[in-house]
């Protein structure tokens, strides 16, 4: 059976509430749901989510036109299981409608007419690059790491075990996937890391039009409709990490006033396209220094040109995780065996779980350091020492604009409190250390 809804959606409908809710019936012994969208997509903007009777079910923002729920798997976004009786909602985001309105048709079947779309297949095993050993503290091991990344669960190109294979080839140790307002891709995470050889840290990317942040960590989805004090005091109470996105991005900075602010924020974002801009910089002084720097390049698609591991975030684990991350990376062979769409299996105590915990203990700690790239000048905090490494011909930095050049391509200097920065002599930021 169909029902179809047609609308027309105004201005003034958006100034109501940003999120128009449409419910229908889902009755014992339902099957399967599927739900279309169809608008003038060159005309506005509408995103595209699900709430069951229970709760949550999915979200694809602006990306998808059609979902797909089955027990026992969902179009890439939704979460699969059985499709509890009850209300359920079809849940549409008005994120651009025109002056002139929106004409907007919904159509729910039930079941559905199709089965859903599939996670692209996983991809052999690719080579890694040999990893970079930075000085650290006794005991340490610095971890390359970008924590803002995008599959098809939300509006990436790549599945999942894709995106595990370019991190690897970019040679990363550590990848947030952290797919927008969802959290259907977390199942298999641990599976996928341990078969690739690298840690895949579970994410959500908290996603309104007056700013994003990031969730870290294997915890509930938190519901982005609610107000940003919600998403804080919801990620902290289920032990994750939250960071500010791309504070400064063109179309989606962050507006949102905070009574209590988290504990991170994406100071290097791929947007700081020319780092003597000191925008970013800025915007961390104002925010406050105390506040955990951490870097993403938002990758969501190879066509864009905007590089998996761009920028690089270093972030210090203890050896004997780091050793055993580094040994299972070198036992991968193929990349066999990957869970796929439909398969909700993760694998508990996995060697990527380990490395995923430690790492967020790390950001906790505010062990990190970010630089434009894996392989360029990098400036760590060693032994309470500020440490430059490939960094020969650069200024060594500190907040009160005092710079100190660097000769060597292995420079330590005294610590002092407050971040630091590695630039250029014409004021190009290289990298930066809380």
């Amino acid at each position: 059976m169909t029902t179809r809804i047609e609308r027309t959606l105004t201005p003034d409908d958006r100034a109501e509430t940003p999120y128009l809710t449409i419910p229908f019936e889902i009755g014992p012994g339902t099957s399967t749901l599927e739900v279309r969208l169809s608008y003038d997509r060159g005309s506005g903007v509408i995103d595209l989510g699900c709430a069951g009777a229970d709760g949550f079910r999915g979200w694809s923002g602006g990306n998808r036109e059609r979902y797909v729920i089955t027990p026992e798997a969902a179009t890439p976004g939704y979460l699969p299981g059985e499709l509890e009786p009850g209300t359920w909602s079809v849940v549409l985001g008005l994120h651009r409608i025109p002056a002139a309105g929106l004409d907007v048709t919904v159509e729910i079947d039930v079941p559905a007419s199709g089965p859903p779309e599939a996670e692209p297949p996983a991809p052999p095993l690719p080579e890694r690059p040999p990893r970079r050993r930075l000085p650290a503290d006794s005991g340490r091991t610095w971890l390359a790491c970008d924590f803002h990344a995008h599959t098809v669960h939300s509006d990436g190109a790549l599945g999942r075990a894709g995106l595990a294979a370019l991190a690897v080839q970019a040679g990363l140790d550590v990848l947030a996937v952290t797919d927008h307002n969802t959290v259907s891709h977390h199942d298999g995470l641990g599976q996928i890391g341990d078969a690739y050889g690298i840690t895949l840290v579970p994410g959500q990317e908290v996603t309104t039009d007056r700013g994003h942040a990031n969730a870290f960590g294997a915890i509930p989805w938190i519901d982005f409709r609610q107000p940003p004090d919600t998403w804080v005091s919801q990620v902290a109470e289920t032990g994750g990490l939250l960071s500010i996105n791309h504070p400064l991005a063109a179309d989606c900075a962050w507006h949102h006033p905070l009574a209590q602010r988290p504990p991170l924020a994406e100071i290097w974002h791929w947007s700081w396209l020319d780092t003597r801009w000191t925008g970013p910089l800025s915007w961390w002084n104002a925010w406050g220094w105390d506040t955990i720097p951490v870097g993403g390049s938002d990758f969501h698609a190879p066509e864009q040109g905007r590089p998996i591991g761009v920028p690089v975030t270093w972030v210090a684990v203890d050896d004997d995780v780091a050793d055993r991350l580094t040994a299972r990376a070198g036992e991968g062979r193929t990349g066999e065996g990957v869970a796929r769409d439909g398969d909700r299996t993760a694998a508990p105590g996995s060697a990527s779980d380990i490395g995923s915990d430690a790492v967020l203990a790390a950001l906790r700690a505010g062990r990190t350091a970010v630089a434009a790239g894996r392989d360029g000048p990098a400036l760590l905090r060693v032994d309470g020492e500020l440490v430059a490494v490939d960094a020969k011909g650069t200024l060594l930095t500190d907040t009160l604009g005092r710079r100190r050049p660097v000769h060597d391509d292995l420079a330590r200097f005294p610590a002092t409190s407050g971040p630091h920065w590695l630039e250029t002599p014409d004021a190009a930021v290289l990298a930066i250390t809380p």
